[in-house]
């Protein structure tokens, strides 16, 4: 396989695509035993033999995990500001150097796909493969139909209209609702904000479901390498989505 030095980087779990460029222009990486220093440079991964800093590198294995995140953790890894946790404290166990796609808010719960597959984490994110994030919300007060029917045909936030691609009643607890909220879309605060604007603030935010990836029972707290079938059908399912957006160009960055 061709690809530019700093993907295949990437690729080996050694670092970032810009970081890499760092390494590139310092002078740290050596390409049959030659230094190079262009950044376009690119590889044959079948036949290049690729040193950084004197170590022979090859693609790291592929990991896809499905993670529960708790309440009150951050979605970073390394050490929390002001001594929070972090979701690093619950993947001490995984050899393979893997990122979270996305984040989940602090007091947010749920479903975190975790993985050392740069391309894949760049098409889950890009709003062009339109995946739908699945949430359940607890918001204060009884939502009514007539509220719920509002929700449904959406509304206008600071950044622009948000249409959810479906709003639909769970059960109502005491005084307040549970919801199933489902956005194709990934803004910041989306589910919070939206909410917020029919004066059913959220007391409690959990996902459950990214694309075809749901969290099922997983516990929290615990993580689950995906299946097989899972990854062919994140796959599939982006590819699919990229064919119906003809206005989609990939760009080799």
């Amino acid at each position: 396989m061709i690809v530019r030095l700093n993907r295949y980087l990437s690729m080996c779990g050694i670092t970032s695509r810009r970081k890499a460029d760092y390494f590139i222009k310092e002078g740290r990486i050596r390409i049959n035993g030659f230094v190079v220093k262009e950044f376009g440079y690119r590889v044959d991964t079948e036949k290049d033999k690729i040193e950084i800093s004197g170590r022979i590198i090859g693609p790291e294995k592929k990991r896809y995990l499905v993670l529960n995140k708790p309440r009150l953790y951050l979605t970073s890894l390394g050490a929390g500001e002001g001594g929070k946790k972090t979701i690093e404290e619950l993947i001490t166990d995984i050899p393979e150097r893997v990122y979270p796609v996305g984040r989940l808010d602090y007091d947010t719960e749920g479903l975190l796909i975790l993985t050392n597959d740069g391309e894949l984490a760049n098409r889950i994110l890009h709003p062009s493969y339109e995946l739908p994030k699945v949430y359940t919300a607890l918001v204060k007060g009884t939502v009514s139909e007539k509220s719920l029917g509002k929700m449904i045909l959406g509304t206008g936030l600071d950044d622009g209209p948000a249409i959810p691609d479906n709003v639909s009643v769970l059960k109502y607890e005491a005084k307040n609702t549970l919801l199933e909220i489902k956005f194709h879309e990934g803004r910041n605060h989306l589910v919070k904000r939206f909410l917020a604007e029919f004066s059913h603030p959220v007391l409690r935010l959990k996902r459950t479901g990214i694309g075809p990836v749901e969290l099922g029972r997983l516990r929290k707290g615990s993580w689950r390498d995906m299946t097989g079938e899972e990854v062919m059908a994140l796959k599939k399912g982006i590819d699919f989505n990229i064919e119906k957006n003809s206005n989609y160009v990939e760009i080799d960055s």
